[in-house]
């Protein structure tokens, strides 16, 4: 007989492999692999998302990684920004060609008809050959060669149907800048592999599971899953609705009385983004929020393991605004946490945290 598995026990089983129910000791390069990437659209989303998961992580680190090109900001799952290793962004985006072809096909055809498509990638190709350019940049330069065309149109063109990454100062903390594009071969310096498929929905499994079907597409965006979990050698399981789960033979599943502390994410964590059915860690109807900012000052705050808050940092001030009503002990271990996000995204704020009331 299947064992089930109950909302509680899938969320403890999460959040170990998150790394969020005890700090990790390991580098940052192999948290962003373990974690399957990092959500990036907000662009220093993933420093905070490290902090809270890691033990001593230092800005720097991620900062070093970035310049160095050893992480690379790009279009993957569900064709939104993900900071992936290099070698995760080599081999798993042309598993997501299609996508990002769809997303064009979608919202921009209409801008460019009557354009020739290869002949304007071409050109596209060149220009961000000489240098990493914005997309407002490119489409002006790309008018110029299609003046009836939407300038707009023609850069998220270019920039859907190419392989490209957003290069730094974008991403760096401390710095920050424009987004601009550069061809991801040319700024790793290595060509694109062919990564399996298989090896994307076990690296899923591996920081998310056990999951269902539903769950592993709604976090890839890929679509076909199912005979793929098939066949791989999966443990399998009931969810507490009696949908079936698969899950790594040794993936880590903690008892559901696990304590667990107070976190702190950035916004748009990929935590809350990567299910189909979110009631592990999302106890109610709210929408994920993706505020304006560079992500280290938003986001929102986990409470026994669930998405129970939010945390906003303005004016030297940390405001957190829970869901529910807070304990004593559950208020002062949330203090705690937030003195040390202070110390950790913004010091000034460190003798100004308030814990409001839902």
């Amino acid at each position: 007989m299947t064992d089930a598995l109950t909302v509680r026990a899938l969320n403890r089983a999460t959040l170990a492999r998150q790394f969020l129910l005890e700090r990790a000791a390991v580098p940052a390069l192999d948290a962003i692999e373990h974690l399957g990437g990092m959500q990036s659209q907000a662009p220093l989303a993933p420093y905070v998302g490290l902090w809270t998961r890691l033990r001593d992580f230092a800005p720097g680190e991620l900062a070093a990684l970035t310049e160095e090109r050893q992480v690379v900001r790009l279009h993957l799952m569900r064709a939104t920004v993900h900071l992936a290793s290099a070698r995760d962004a080599l081999e798993w985006r042309p598993l997501f060609t299609s996508m990002q072809a769809a997303v064009f096909s979608a919202n921009f055809r209409r801008g460019v008809r009557g354009v020739d498509h290869e002949a304007l990638l071409g050109q596209a190709r060149g220009l961000l050959a000489e240098r990493p350019r914005s997309r407002a940049e490119l489409g002006r330069l790309l008018a110029e060669h299609w003046p009836d065309a939407d300038p707009n149109s023609l850069a998220q063109t270019a920039t859907n149907g190419l392989v490209l990454c957003q290069v730094p100062p974008r991403g760096v903390w401390g710095k920050g800048g424009p987004a601009t594009w550069a061809p991801l071969e040319d700024w790793l310096g290595a060509p694109l592999a062919s990564a399996a498929v298989d090896e994307l929905v076990l690296r899923y499994l591996g920081a998310f599971g056990p999951a269902s079907v539903a769950d592993v597409q709604s976090w890839s965006g890929l679509t076909r899953l199912r005979e793929v979990l098939e066949r791989l050698p999966l443990r399998s399981f009931r969810g507490p609705d009696g949908q079936p789960l698969h899950d790594l033979p040794d993936g880590p599943r903690p008892d559901e009385d696990t304590p667990a502390p107070p976190r702190f994410l950035p916004e748009y964590d990929n935590l809350l983004l990567s299910y189909k059915d979110r009631t592990r860690v999302i106890p109610h109807d709210r929408p994920v929020p993706l505020p304006p900012g560079n992500g280290a000052t938003d986001g929102t705050v986990l409470i026994d393991g669930r998405w129970q808050g939010t945390w906003r940092i303005r004016d030297g001030r940390l405001r957190i605004t829970p869901f529910i009503p807070l304990g004593p002990a559950e208020r002062e271990a949330l203090g705690a946490e937030a003195a040390r996000l202070c110390a950790f995204a913004a010091p000034e704020a460190a003798n100004d945290i308030v814990i409001g009331n839902p």
